[in-house]
């Protein structure tokens, strides 16, 4: 029988999983439910060793004799910290050593309780990572503890070998043992792209054959999407292919994600049975809910790091490759361009959204902006890069964009969005306009971006201002909190008439749909820049557009 510590079982299963078979183990009370797993375990060999100092070398001797990864299991407290020489030994001889220490629950650290010390990290920088596991409480956190698990193990077996710690916080009581099995483990395959660039076109040839393939684009770089615009249309009959306009700039409109997603509901007929996702962070919050309800045979991600970015919660292998590789790799996969049943059954669901978005007439509001300014954009044949801030305006962008969207995704944080707009226009000064959408609350705390002598003509600005951080009025229960509109949403008064005054750049407002139409010629047209025109809307009634436009797909 195994422990009933459930972080224990899981790392137990993956120890197995990944293929190491001994452990030196040393004597204690917290450890002891690892050390008993280990022992009992039948695919894993433990060897008793009192000194930790002495048991860090013969671990490292027994990983020399035979170049594989070894096991080495310590208790709490100053036991992990006798290990140190061997693991730093281990580090500059690139030897796999995988240290187990037993922890005390992090409540208890710091607090004159017995053997504790912080843990977590005690012995970097000679290791390759450090991970902390939690005490699993439900499906999330046991998720987590699965994938901590999996970068560790991967860390100390790619690129080479090298040492890594797993620190197991473990609460009394201890000695429980009545688990009968281990758990089956999901095991993260790393494919390293020296090693394994003939399993990248296994698992493409694989993903490709599956009845219902799915390829998902983050965010990636003008570069990379126009160098794989072409490749990615030869996919598109073999693979239901999902792009925001952050990795797409083919001039047309932007896929209706979130629209069809709404249509499709819960019928599980749309869920992918192989998934891949390439490049950076996606927008919807709605596809990222959708995928993760899904349980794919097999979930891949791709990035040239080897990172284990496990974003759906059901990643099953990596592949350590550049983006417009792995695209090259799936389009040459492709040997039948015949279109598949489930890629038909989601283009009609995306032609079904289309029509319905054709046919919304939004009040006025950001929404009605935004779709205004991509429609003259499209009518008058306007040429130029798009910068979006975050949050609402994105969002927005995603709707209407016909145009790759520039957008500081990956933190998502809102300062700089508007600086990265100017650094941008300041460089291609002499190519091309830069046009930047932005909400109040970014460009007023990014408004020293304009305070800048380089600020050149070619730049922009539709600033959505409905005074404050209006997103706050789209998320329900909210609005229950009397601090939602003047501390949570920052509620203010400012217009950037003044500022544009201080920094000679052309101001133009717009209060309502006549006004905006008018000021918008006037803004694309405008013979000396930098140019800005301040859309004033309403928070409430933004908020009430949305719901409206997303009610019509349901």
């Amino acid at each position: 029988m195994y422990s009933s510590k459930e972080n224990v079982n899981i790392l137990t299963a993956l120890l197995v999983k990944f293929g190491i078979s001994k452990a030196v183990v040393c004597p204690g009370s917290r450890n002891s439910p690892i050390v008993h797993n280990l022992c009992t375990c039948p695919d894993i060999e433990c060897f008793p060793v009192t000194d930790e100092r002495s048991a860090g070398f013969v671990a490292l001797g027994m990983s020399l004799a035979d170049n594989e990864p070894v096991a080495l299991c310590v208790t709490s407290g100053s036991a992990l910290l006798n290990v140190a020489p061997a693991v730093a030994e281990a580090f500059y001889q690139k030897r796999p050593l995988v240290i187990i220490s037993g922890d005390r629950p992090a409540q208890w650290i710091n607090q004159q309780d017995g053997q504790t010390l912080q843990q977590h990290g005690a012995l970097e920088p000679n290791v390759r990572k450090s991970v902390t596991l939690p005490e699993p409480h439900n499906e999330e956190e046991r998720w987590y503890c699965n994938r901590l698990v999996n970068e560790a193990l991967n860390a100390a077996l790619s690129q080479g070998f090298g040492p890594v710690h797993i620190n197991v916080p473990i609460s009394e009581p201890l000695f429980e043992y009545d688990v009968p099995n281990l758990p089956n483990e999901r095991q993260i395959t790393l494919h390293e792209s020296v090693s394994d660039n003939a399993v990248s076109y296994e698992l493409a040839a694989e993903l490709l054959q599956s009845e219902r393939p799915m390829i998902v684009l983050g965010q990636m770089t003008p570069e990379v999407v126009g160098e794989t615009m072409e490749t990615l249309e030869v996919l598109k009959s073999t693979a239901v292919v999902i792009q925001e306009k952050l990795a797409d700039d083919s001039i047309r409109p932007a896929l209706p994600i979130d629209e069809a997603l709404i249509r499709i509901g819960n019928d599980e007929s749309y869920r992918p049975d192989h998934l891949i996702y390439i490049g950076g962070t996606l927008v919807s919050k709605r596809l990222k809910q959708f995928l993760r309800k899904c349980q794919p045979q097999v979930s891949i991600v791709v990035n040239e790091s080897g990172t284990c970015c496990d974003t759906f919660m059901h990643l099953t292998d990596i592949i350590q490759c550049s983006q417009a590789e792995m695209i090259g790799i799936l389009a040459n996969e492709v040997d039948d361009m015949r279109e598949k049943p489930f890629v038909t059954q989601w283009n009609n669901v995306f032609n079904e959204a289309y029509a319905i978005r054709k046919k919304i007439q939004p009040r006025f509001s950001q929404l009605l902006t935004v779709k205004t300014f991509h429609e003259t954009i499209r009518k008058e044949g306007i040429d130029g890069e798009f910068f979006y801030g975050n949050s609402s305006a994105v969002r927005l962008g995603n709707i209407f964009s016909d145009q790759y969207i520039y957008v500081n995704r990956g933190v998502n944080g809102i300062e700089g969005s508007l600086s990265t707009a100017v650094g941008y226009a300041i460089a291609h000064q002499e190519e091309e306009d830069v046009y930047c959408v932005i909400g109040d609350l970014s460009f007023f705390y990014d408004q020293n971006a304009l305070w800048n002598q380089c600020l050149s003509p070619n730049l922009g600005i539709l600033l959505l201002n409905n005074g404050g951080g209006g997103i706050f009025h789209q998320l329900h229960g909210l609005g229950s909190s009397p601090f939602r509109d003047d501390i949570i949403a920052a509620h203010h008064n400012t217009s950037a008439e003044a500022i544009c005054q201080a920094h000679d750049i052309e101001y133009m407002a717009a209060h309502n749909a006549e006004e905006l139409s008018e000021r918008l010629k006037d803004f694309f047209n405008a013979e000396e820049g930098p140019v800005l025109l301040e859309v004033f809307t309403n928070p409430e009634e933004d908020a009430q557009a949305m719901e409206d436009y997303y009610k019509a797909f349901s």
